[in-house]
């Protein structure tokens, strides 16, 4: 069957997954829920409010562009076209809907018939963008056929690569070092230690980088297909995530702090963990499966015994995260649960029966 006439399950996880993102985004604290007494769909016939921020309409429009586009390529090969493109505004439109009337019921949140409108016109510009471009991805020279010449086949490949793409967004929070995810501190609120030397920190943070860095070598690994280029792919994967790293802390903070990430500890753990696999992909898949979770379980662990940099605190602390409030909250979120969802998914790939072995 060529790729074209093939349907992606691929784009319908990153639909599911973006879903959720968009739905925690619009939904977070999720506490404080009461009855606001009026009917829940008022605010569409609200008159507008008084100011309009820019940045606010953009930041609507934006982030449901990527949900249109996944709902037009979840939606391929059975609907095209005028159809998936109708069908694909209409699941975005009743998406934000739905959301904006929860909001009543959050203290904390404000249904908007501005959003409203921004959200749905952006869910169109996505819709009309994935009809534009869906066979082009889809067609035999398209994404799809990269995907499955560099990665192996199967619908539980296609959650690994989700989750790796999940990764990358935990890079977006900046409240913790370099790869830090797993940080259960804040949720238990565990006492802040007694100061340490700036070695302590220096050697805690190259520790978990490292371990981090060959978790998710390995777990890059564990999808690629045979024959294919895996330390090429795993160079370029790391160099993603420092761009994403770095953009973040420009976007986030300001220009001056592009490379605040990039601490000794930070850099040396960085290079250890690259060498280290570079040389452990060769290995046998279920070696690489017992050294990926034992490597995530041991970064986590790390993360959650390591010190508090009050350095780092200190700056920290200057962040204002003005519009970003929402957003930064589910970043955390991401950050902490992603480890914890990646050692199940590695001890599922440890309990299949896969029929292509190294």
């Amino acid at each position: 069957m060529a790729y074209s006439d093939r349907a992606s399950p691929l784009a319908r996880y990153l639909l599911l997954a973006y879903a959720l993102l968009i739905a925690y985004a619009s939904l977070n604290p999720f506490s404080g829920w009461r009855d606001p007494g009026i009917s829940p769909l008022d605010f569409l016939l609200a008159p507008l409010p008084r100011y309009i921020v820019a940045f606010e309409v953009g930041a609507n429009i934006t982030a449901y562009i990527p949900l249109g586009f996944l709902v037009v390529l979840a939606l391929h090969p059975g609907r095209r076209g005028l159809l998936a493109l109708s069908v694909a505004v209409l699941i975005a439109a009743l998406m934000s809907l739905s959301l904006e009337t929860l909001q009543n019921y959050l203290p904390s949140r404000i249904p908007s018939n501005v959003d409203f409108a921004a959200n749905s016109l952006g869910g169109a510009c996505g819709a009309g963008m994935g009809v534009l471009f869906s066979n082009h991805l889809l067609r035999n020279e398209g994404l799809q056929s990269l995907r499955y010449r560099l990665f192996r086949a199967g619908a539980r490949i296609d959650l690994g690569l989700v989750l790796l793409g999940l990764w990358l967004l935990t890079l977006l929070y900046p409240g913790t070092s370099l790869f830090g995810n797993g940080d259960l501190r804040a949720v238990f609120s565990t006492p802040v230690g007694e100061l340490h030397p700036g070695e302590i920190f220096i050697r805690f943070e190259a520790l978990v980088v490292g371990t981090n860095t060959v978790a998710i070598g390995l777990l890059l690994a564990l999808l690629v297909g045979r024959n294919q280029p895996v330390r090429a792919l795993f160079l370029a994967f790391v160099v993603a995530a420092l761009t994403v790293r770095t953009i973040s802390y420009g976007f986030l903070f300001s220009s001056q702090n592009l490379f605040d990430w990039l601490t000794p500890g930070a850099l040396f753990g960085l290079a250890v963990g690259v060498l280290v696999v570079l040389v452990a992909v060769m290995f046998a898949r279920p070696v690489k499966v017992m050294l990926c979770g034992l490597a995530l379980m041991a970064a986590t662990a790390l993360v959650n015994f390591s010190p508090e940099n009050p350095y780092f605190l200190a700056a920290l602390a200057t962040w204002q995260q003005g519009h970003f409030l929402n957003f930064n909250g589910f970043t955390r979120v991401l950050s902490a649960a992603w480890p914890f969802a990646a050692v199940v998914y590695v001890l599922a790939l440890a309990g299949s029966r896969s029929r292509d072995r190294d």
